[in-house]
């Protein structure tokens, strides 16, 4: 099993790197070949805009083998990569776009995939920490790929930065070859609605999984609802350079490498409806503290943000397939994520509407959109106090199947 988890670590190593030295990348070129910022900025939204297609593009999962889907997928992204070299002018700006819809793509496959095959490589008691280490080998990327990427591209442009993200799909292709999938679920025969609906039925049936999921997409579309309402406050109300943006992300990007670190052992002790219950708390106490007129206070809320978004969307996925028949998991885990991230493609316009009221009216309603939810949910769920008491027999997180839990990609820095 430890090789199998160094294997999954590894692949969000390579995986995260590639992408987010890409993404950058991505919009700059675009701005360089047609010296337009929207242009530039829709490259982004192509490749979140796949993931409202989850619950259709899930069910080739549960239709073909799920190991050699992925690795599919992955030489698919490396060859779609390359075709990056033919761009010369503005006339080959398609390409870049085709390429980022591409990369939203294989991010609802992978991200699905994952989900379903995790459970038959690692043991229960291992899913929780494996995913917390992935989830903080990804944020350490986000770190480290984009300056990587910007620096390479300032020297041998865009081809050279396409070539080296081609090669990261390629090796994990060879990563997941060798994994051992030693703990093949039972197939189960699937039901005869096979639509977008069956994924939609199994997340809303019960409430295990209902409650975690919806603090996830609360949390994540209010971090895209926020993030004008972040630079307004640095830029307008402290005044400061927008390089100080750079300092934020640090600083999320280290609260989420801790909050990987600690999540594992949160999942095990308590579940994952008190993991996203305290995800949404934090996350919420994030947007409080950035409205202090205070710039460590800022600094500090980004931190916590960090830790409270991952929470929520780790614990999402664990109460998914803990409670997922595994005929059904490819379908119901690219459900989920489109639960999940697709509300950003409204929130981050709204988002952008709101900020013209000032910096801190959006960060407030966020923090008690999410304060409300926690609290709702919590009490529907019956959770333990999350501080004070061990994990009781039958509480979410110790059920009949164990806790299966897939690395996702985390949600966008905010």
């Amino acid at each position: 099993m430890r090789r199998n988890a160094s294997l999954f670590v590894a692949i969000s190593v390579l995986s995260g790197f590639g992408s987010s030295a890409m993404a950058l990348v991505s919009g700059m070129w675009i701005l360089d070949l047609t010296g337009s910022t929207g242009l530039a900025a829709l490259a982004g939204l192509c490749v979140y805009a796949p993931v409202l297609a989850g619950p259709w593009l899930g069910g080739l999962l549960d239709h073909a083998p799920r190991r050699p889907l992925v690795i599919a997928v992955n030489l698919l992204l490396a060859a779609a990569l390359l075709t990056l070299l033919a761009v010369r002018g503005p006339g080959q700006t398609w390409l870049i776009f085709a390429v980022s819809c591409a990369y939203g793509v294989s991010y609802v496959l992978v991200d699905a995939g994952e989900t379903a095959l995790l459970p038959s490589a690692l043991s229960p008691t291992d899913l929780g920490d494996v995913n917390g280490w992935r989830s903080s080998a990804q944020e350490g990327m986000k770190l480290v790929a984009p300056g990587v990427g910007a620096g390479l591209y300032a020297w041998h442009g865009g081809h050279a930065v396409a070539v080296l993200s081609a090669a990261m799909p390629l090796l994990v292709a060879v990563l997941y070859l060798a994994v051992r999938l030693n703990r093949i679920p039972p197939e189960r025969s699937t039901p005869r609605h096979q639509g977008p609906r069956a994924g939609l039925s199994v997340l809303s049936g019960q409430l295990t999984t209902r409650v975690p999921l919806v603090l996830a997409a609360v949390s994540i579309a209010m971090s895209g609802f926020t993030t004008a309402a972040v630079y307004a406050i640095v830029i307008t109300d402290l005044r400061l350079p927008s390089t100080f943006l750079g300092v934020l992300a640090s600083a999320q990007g280290a609260g989420s490498i801790l909050g990987g670190l600690l999540v594992g052992r949160l999942l095990t002790r308590r579940g994952p409806a008190a993991v996203g219950v305290a995800g949404a708390v934090l996350f919420a106490a994030a947007c409080v503290a950035r409205c202090l007129p205070w710039w460590p206070a800022t600094v500090a809320g980004a931190a916590i943000a960090g830790i409270g978004l991952p929470w929520t969307l780790v614990a999402a996925v664990t109460a998914v397939q803990t409670h997922t028949p595994p005929a059904l998991l490819g379908r119901v885990a690219a459900t989920a994520n489109t639960v999940m991230f697709g509300p950003l493609v409204l929130a981050i316009p709204l988002g952008s509407a709101a900020v013209h009221l000032g910096g801190r009216p959006p960060l407030v309603a966020a923090a008690a959109l999410c304060l409300t939810a926690a609290a709702s949910l919590s009490r529907r769920a019956e959770l333990p106090p999350l501080l004070t008491e061990g994990p009781r027999r039958g509480a979410p997180g110790t059920p009949g199947p164990p806790s299966r839990l897939a690395g996702t990609r985390p949600p966008p820095g905010r």
